[in-house]
């Protein structure tokens, strides 16, 4: 799949904002995005980071103004109908009186070449449940049935829009693990999540997508070494702050409270410093987390318009 200078604009917001992104066979992708609530567009919309628009070029629910989009050489609404792409997007109602069974292949007959209903219903971890009426689920597993029906059309794509929001620990646990089998088989996956945690654990690669542009494309790894490999704090106890960002290996400092947190590429230089100046009190050292990092990319100041 490929996007090739993707614009897409809603009044005078560019919501996707000349995107550059290709993603091969058999990768798993999460792409991140963090909406700017307290910024606002001229219209007094709130501006979004852009994944959700993304994400609906990719499947043919919306063209780009200019650019293009492919998936496997051709137009997503293509790919879509020929059964290539699966999606989970986050809106979606039970269907009442029907099985779980009934409606995984009811959908399966709507593509040319689907996968057997038994396989996906194994994939997603239901098939137990495949005599129960769909209104009658749990949450949790209204989400996997929702996974199931993604994987109908036997698609080498799939395309999964906050998979597990609003589910407990467990559900999420249950599908996570249906996902890795899917992806095991040599698929490619598509995942947005706000919950980073999942993104750092299950994807191979993470995109991060701020106000319609990506910011950031690597391995979870790649991306906390760009924020800063370490967070070094001490308590200041009322020691002047003035020459700590000038430390070895500091990026930045940050005064929260009565402590000071320094973002460093070499803690070790930092921490030999520190204790040259007699200023490690409370010292705490820890890795950078890829919410250190996802902040770090997207932190913008508060704009007005």
């Amino acid at each position: 799949m490929s996007f090739a200078g993707a614009v897409k604009t809603f009044g005078a917001v560019r919501a996707v904002d000349g995107v550059d992104l290709e993603i091969g066979r058999g990768e798993t992708v999460a792409l991140l995005g963090l909406p700017h609530s307290r910024l606002r567009s001229t219209g007094g919309t709130p501006i979004g980071a852009g994944k959700s628009t993304a994400i609906s070029l990719l499947l043919g629910l919306n063209t780009p103004d200019t650019g293009t989009v492919e998936l496997f050489g051709a137009a997503p609404e293509s790919a879509v109908r020929n059964g290539l792409v699966g999606a989970m997007l986050q809106e979606a109602r039970a269907v009442p009186r029907v099985t779980v069974g009934e409606l995984v292949a009811f959908v399966a007959r709507r593509y040319p070449a689907p996968m057997p209903v038994e396989r996906a219903l194994e994939l997603a971890g239901i098939g137990e449940l495949a005599g129960r009426r769909v209104d009658r689920l749990s949450g949790g597993q209204t989400q996997r049935v929702r996974f199931a029906v993604a994987l109908a059309g036997n698609p080498s794509l799939i395309v999964l829009d906050e998979p597990t929001a609003a589910l407990d620990v467990e559900a999420r646990q249950a599908f996570w693990q249906s996902m890795r089998g899917f992806a095991r088989r040599g698929h490619t996956v598509l995942f947005s999540t706000h919950y980073l945690e999942e993104a750092d654990a299950h994807a191979d690669r993470i995109v991060v997508i701020d106000r319609g542009r990506i910011v950031a494309d690597g391995t979870g790894e790649q991306l906390k070494r760009a924020a800063g490999g370490s967070l070094v704090s001490i308590d200041l106890a009322g020691r002047p702050t003035e020459g700590l960002d000038r430390l070895p290996g500091v990026r930045s400092l940050e005064i929260r409270g009565d402590r000071a947190l320094l973002r460093t590429d070499d803690s070790d230089a930092t921490v030999r410093a520190l204790a040259d100046l007699d200023a490690i009190r409370g010292l705490e050292v820890a890795p950078a987390s890829l919410d250190d990092a996802f902040l770090a990319l997207t932190a913008h100041e508060l704009e007005t318009v």
